[in-house]
């Protein structure tokens, strides 16, 4: 509206200059040479316009055609330009959805329209990669590199064709060029810190740390944990080489993460060596609410040097019943008691607190089982059903980094170089697909833990002052009767060998072992019985056997004919000891 008033005015003004002009009387006199010309004032005002119009015109086309090669050329620019960016924008959307061909012809396109603008190189470089050139890509990424506004980002394609190349070296060199250009890009930082870490330089580990809380890539809380996890790193390696240094570095540790198995323990062990027992006991507590570990309980169970194994069973019972609240009767806690029972030699306390597990085991609850038989009864047959129980039982918890199964806790992932990335988790292809499944025992495994315990015979002593021997009953799985004592040879007078048993005589009844008290008599040693097998012999899946049914094979002849050379070997040697008064 402002626009239509303000043409208004300017015709009305410029009808009512042309009116004033048409109404002003007089000539304009113009003499040039012999040229002579007096026209009136309206005339020569209406000439001047012309004159003036003219001219306008005139510069206006001399200008165009002085301009036109220089917009041609621009013209041109601007349509290669808008052809490069669509190729551009076409090329990254065919990288992004995975067509190889079409992002290369594309990139192509946007290399001949638009060479030097950075996007046309990404396309390049990201394209060469997808086609697996990686010659082609680092020349681009190298191009990237020299620029000044493409260099962080072309120094980033490096790094990664140096990682796909396996270039360590090369990868970290290119790292620390781009953290010197910018501190605060993170994946550099990130890359430099692992390659330090894993050359176990913790004091340059700890130098980017601190650049990393300066340029914001961390906040306080994640600094304080990664330097503890840091330090416990340099506390381990120093242990035994300066233990001062390894000490101070671990006290800091653990005021910064306190939490950190690995450090409560080395904490702990320091503390006691110091005679700080309490303070010690403290270290462990902490880190044991936040997550029960072996390692905690067995650095609680040592605490104190010289305690007996008893001792150390009441002190892990303790520790075992500071479980979180909402962990009531941790596993930890329990397989802790069962360890410290069983050093202690409390195997009925042991079996207590593992009974809960018993029936779905995981491998350590089965190793533990199997230590409990072999030492408490020395049954070689129940030990090793629980050693193949333990084989293919559930897997225990185990410090676990991006798939990555170790040992021991490390302080940085070996796969992606994350630091503080060990967890005390059980490992994912361990897990079960169907967590209320249970693994069936074999039918080896049932009747060697079906069959029960060996018995503990005990020999009579000679004197009142000398004890009793117990003496363990041979593994059942050799189903051979044990061998009596036999006693030194003593003069005596020749006794007549005893007659030999007849075959009706029930070889149950004949006593397996003799007495001390008894070897100097002059008895007739009886056939021993034979034991009957504490653990039945399992036949495996793929055994025949022995056709019962049929006539007797040359196997069976040679069993018989072994048992009655056996008869007549016992009844030589009793006659032997007969005669010569055994």
């Amino acid at each position: 509206m402002l626009r239509i008033v303000l043409f208004l005015v300017l015709i009305a003004l410029a009808g009512a200059g042309a009116a004033w002009v048409a109404d002003q009387p007089g000539d304009v006199v113009m003499t040039w040479g012999g040229f002579r010309a007096s026209p009136s004032v309206p005339v020569f005002v209406l000439c001047l316009g012309i004159f003036a119009v003219t001219i306008v015109l005139l510069w206006s086309i001399l200008t165009v055609i002085w301009r036109m090669p220089g917009r041609m050329r621009r013209r041109r620019h601007e349509k290669r330009h808008a052809r490069g960016r669509h190729a551009i924008t076409y090329g990254l959307l065919a990288i992004g959805h995975g067509d190889t061909g079409l992002a290369r012809r594309h990139a192509e396109a946007a290399r001949r329209h638009a060479p030097d603008d950075p996007l046309a190189l990404l396309l390049h470089a990201q394209s060469a990669q997808m086609d697996g050139n990686r010659d082609e890509a680092q020349r681009a990424f190298r191009a990237m590199a020299e620029r000044e506004d493409t260099r962080l980002l072309g120094l980033r394609g490096l790094f990664i064709e140096a990682q796909r190349a396996d270039d360590a070296v090369g990868a970290v060199m290119i790292a620390e060029e781009a953290i010197k250009l910018s501190p605060s890009s993170t994946w550099a930082s990130h890359a430099v810190l692992g390659f330090r870490c894993a050359r176990g330089d913790w004091s340059g580990a700890l130098a980017i740390l601190d650049s990393n809380l300066s340029a914001g890539l961390i906040d306080k809380q994640a600094y304080r944990r990664q330097r503890g996890v840091l330090l416990t790193a340099r506390a381990l390696e120093l242990e035994t080489m300066d233990r001062d240094i390894a000490r101070e570095s671990v006290m800091e540790a653990i005021k910064l993460a306190p939490t950190l198995v690995p450090a409560a323990v080395l904490a702990a062990k320091f503390e006691s060596e110091a005679h700080q027992v309490r303070r010690a006991m403290k270290l462990v507590e902490a880190a044991w609410l936040a997550n029960p570990h072996p390692d905690l309980a067995d650095a609680y169970a040592h605490v104190k040097l010289g305690d007996a194994a008893r001792q150390r069973l009441q002190r892990v019972e303790t520790l075992a019943a500071k479980t979180p609240a909402d962990r009531p009767g941790h596993v930890e806690g329990q397989l802790a008691i069962a360890r410290a029972a069983i050093d202690a030699s409390e195997f009925a306390r042991a079996r207590e607190v593992l009974a809960p597990y018993v029936n779905d085991p995981t491998q350590r609850v089965a190793l533990l089982m199997a230590e409990i038989e072999r030492t408490e009864h020395g049954d070689g047959g129940r030990a090793r059903a629980w050693t193949l129980r333990a084989v293919r039982a559930r897997h225990d918890p185990a410090w676990t980094a991006d798939g990555y199964v170790s040992d021991r806790w490390r302080p940085v992932s070996p796969v992606t170089g994350r630091l503080d990335a060990f967890q005390w988790q059980t490992p994912v292809a361990s897990l079960p697909s169907d967590r209320g499944t249970t693994i069936d025992s074999s039918a080896f495994e049932e009747a060697m833990l079906a069959a029960p315990p060996p018995k503990r015979v005990t020999v009579a002593s000679n004197s009142p002052a000398e004890p009793a021997v117990a003496e363990p009953v041979p593994a059942a799985q050799d189903n051979l009767p044990p061998v009596a004592e036999q006693p030194e040879a003593a003069p005596a007078e020749p006794v007549q060998p005893a007659p030999e048993p007849a075959e009706s005589t029930p070889l149950a009844a004949t006593p397996v072992f003799r007495t001390r008290a008894d070897l100097g008599k002059p008895t007739a040693a009886p056939i021993p019985a034979p034991i009957p097998a504490v653990i039945p012999i399992v036949r495996a899946p793929d055994d025949p056997g022995i056709d019962d049914d049929g006539p007797s094979d040359e196997f069976t002849e040679q069993i018989d004919s072994s048992r009655a050379n056996g008869k007549a070997q016992a009844g030589g040697w009793r006659g032997f000891w007969s005669r010569w008064g055994a």
